[in-house]
């Protein structure tokens, strides 16, 4: 099951982490983020050890959003030793965040 990453767990859980951390910026109004849900919840099955997925809801935790400079949503971001190293807007086909997670683990 995907993580839920928050403004007081994303310093531990994310920018700590050894793993690479794919973060799935989200709202509950938002169709697109609600039509790749269903894809964050199978790469966190598929990568479960090698790579933290999760979910953070931009309506209750603004701090992490704004330091990030998220604007448009559904934002997927992928954090390895805390730093940025790609991203993705919009939804997309499952393969894409297959490609970008193989590229960085």
């Amino acid at each position: 099951m995907a993580k839920e990453f928050n403004d007081s767990n994303f310093q531990t859980e994310v920018l700590a982490s050894d793993k690479l951390t794919v973060v799935d910026f989200w709202a509950e109004w938002c169709g697109p983020c609600r039509a790749i849900g269903p894809v964050i919840e199978e790469l966190s099955k598929e990568y479960n050890g090698k790579v933290n997925v999760g979910k953070l809801n931009v309506d209750y935790n603004p701090q992490v959003s704004m330091n990030y400079g998220i604007t448009s949503i559904p934002a997927i971001l992928f954090i390895k030793d805390g730093q940025v190293v790609d991203k993705l807007v919009g939804a997309q086909p499952k393969g894409n965040f297959v490609k970008k997670i193989e590229a960085h683990i």
